[in-house]
């Protein structure tokens, strides 16, 4: 695959377009067409390139797109043009708030310097000013306002079943498309891929576990469904240079601790004897024990590394597939075999706390002086997000098969990964997994409730609705507005606490699924990923297409402080336990 230098600025295409004589009145409204002219009634979608071009008047060169043309995404790529310097905003900032319907806090929070994160972005302000920058101001995210009814309306359930239900991961390895770090036999069926414990079958090292989805982007309602897997170096895996999985274990729950500051975890039962260690530090050593206590550095072959405060050691990596919405034969939601997107992170250098704060700095500074966001690429690697941490990513192409994403669509991963205060070094799903033993293993929303945030009194999901007055962040999601909110617009706050387990409240009907799962489907047959990748039904009617900064984007009363972090202590009952 080869990926392109992209350089930062106005794009030099349209300065080059206007110069050919291309007025402003020629223009169509590319906010209300699609990207393509397409068939409505067939699953094939036509998305070559156009070949005629129009010849400049001094015959030196000739473009193929005059202003005002629909220009297809790739075209951007193809002719080395950016086509939003801005990528790092996210579709959901351009949300109409109306004031009092609050999406941001989400993303965007300050904490008290007591706390000594190293997280130091500090933008909570954004929940109550639009800091963006001239070329910010103007949403590039067209694909929200593209109504896709027509375009899904020939693609038949049978047809997206039998496409959601191929493995292209595996197929991508196999045909070296992808990277062998990122590899995971058998990804696609966790039952195949992982034990109990979560850990990989192949001996990869990779771990996956159950996390509660951040809100509401990943819930399953909204377009997709979704996992996580972490791996640490060799040496956090070994004891005198063999592999061993209880130090293995150990160090993974060492590292929970660090990143989420607690002091005890509960861990399948481990020999102190045979590890000559005393885990629970309690003075002795026994045959089992179930607890580990917090210690100053990690065990095994990696006793030299200390734990640092909120960080993760150097070299730990993460592994994140995002897939369609898979609908079993009962009408149940799982996680499909193919996947739109598999994305890695390796911390490939440590930062100590205060080395992150010059890069968050140095990153203000840029901001002050009005420099556009810059994205250092690294070829095949993918880009390093300037805070310690390597981001690479593989994307559906037209056909359906996994491919390297292209510079500017890596871009886009800056925006969450980055400079956003709520993240526990720039991750979001770690810190939001079940803790200890009972979240080792694949994810599964049936296990997990809607527990509430740490210093909230209700379910984070329950209160995220409230605060948004919707079940997603452009209050578009039909099906959930129907189920969770009455006819004056006020969330069923009893209907929300009944539920059993978040799968009952953030899955769609599978008739919402199979729509979502097509709607994604053109996006990938036009390769239209730098207009966005949110598989919206219909077109956005509360989203702004340019940005009033004057106009503040939240009350203050509808302002709040949050951590993504969960308050698993439950003084009721378990309604999951009780289950069992």
């Amino acid at each position: 695959m080869k990926m392109l230098k992209i350089t930062s600025g106005v794009s030099i295409l349209l300065s080059l377009l206007i110069s050919v004589g291309c007025t402003d009145n020629t223009g169509t409204d590319v906010n209300n067409q699609s990207n393509y002219e397409q068939n409505s009634t067939s699953f094939t979608v036509d998305t070559q390139l156009p070949t005629s071009t129009h010849e400049k008047t001094d015959s030196t060169h000739a473009y193929p797109y005059r202003e005002g043309d629909a220009i297809p995404a790739l075209a951007y790529i193809e002719h080395d043009e950016v086509y939003n310097p801005e990528s790092v905003i996210p579709p959901q900032c351009y949300t109409k708030t109306e004031g009092v319907n609050n999406p941001c806090y989400a993303c965007h929070q300050s904490y008290d310097s007591m706390e000594k994160r190293p997280n130091q972005m500090g933008d909570g302000t954004l929940q109550g000013n639009y800091e963006f920058s001239d070329v910010g101001l103007t949403n590039s995210w067209k694909n929200l306002f593209i109504d896709r009814t027509s375009l899904i309306a020939g693609i038949d359930d049978a047809t997206i079943k039998k496409y959601i239900a191929q493995d292209n991961y595996t197929a991508s390895l196999n045909n070296d498309a992808m990277p062998d770090y990122m590899r995971i036999e058998n990804l696609s069926a966790a039952d195949k891929a992982f034990d109990g414990d979560g850990f990989a079958k192949d001996g990869s090292g990779w771990v996956s576990y159950n996390y509660k989805p951040f809100p509401s982007t990943f819930w399953p309602t909204n377009g997709s469904t979704g996992d996580a897997m972490i791996r640490l170096p060799e040496s956090f895996q070994r004891l005198n240079s063999k592999y061993n999985k209880a130090i293995y274990t150990l160090n993974l729950s060492l590292v929970e601790m660090a990143l989420k500051e607690l002091d005890t975890l509960t861990v399948a039962p481990v020999n102190e004897l045979a590890l000559n260690l005393d885990v629970n530090q309690d003075g002795k050593l026994t045959n089992s024990v179930t607890e580990i206590a917090r210690l100053s550095h990690y065990v095994g072959d990696a006793s030299d590394v200390p734990l640092a405060h909120m960080l993760y050691p150097e070299g730990t990596e993460f592994l994140h597939t995002v897939r369609y919405i898979g609908v079993d034969e009962n009408g149940n939601i799982y996680n499909a075999p193919r996947m739109k997107e598999v994305r890695y992170m390796k911390k490939h250098m440590f930062r100590s706390r205060e080395s992150l704060a010059s890069a968050y700095y140095a990153e203000a500074k840029d901001k002050h002086f009005e420099k556009l966001p810059q994205t250092r690429y690294l070829g095949e690697k993918g880009i390093d997000n300037g805070f310690g941490w390597t981001i690479n990513g593989f994307i559906e192409n037209e056909q359906g098969e996994l491919r390297a994403q292209h510079d500017q669509e890596l871009a886009f991963c800056n925006g969450c990964h980055k400079t956003v205060g709520s993240t526990f070094d720039q991750t979001f799903s770690f810190a939001r997994k079940v803790p200890g033993q009972a979240g080792w293993g694949y994810i599964d929303l049936r296990e997990i409730e809607d527990v509430p945030n740490i210093n909230e009194e209700k379910g984070e999901f329950l209160t995220y609705m409230e605060r948004v007055g919707g079940g997603d962040e452009f209050r578009q999601n039909g099906e959930m507005l129907a189920k969770w909110f009455d006819e004056k617009g006020m969330v069923k706050v009893e209907e929300v606490q009944r539920a059993k387990s978040v799968y009952d409240i953030i899955t769609p009907s599978p008739e919402r699924a199979y729509a979502l799962n097509k709607a994604y489907l053109t996006i990938v047959k036009e390769q239209s990923y730098l207009f966005g990748r949110d598989a919206t039904l219909t077109k956005a009617t509360n989203v702004l297409s340019t940005i009033d900064a004057e106009q503040p984007p939240l009350k203050p009363e509808h302002r709040f402080k949050w951590d993504m972090r969960l308050n698993w202590q439950q003084e009721k009952p378990s309604a999951i336990a009780e289950a069992r």
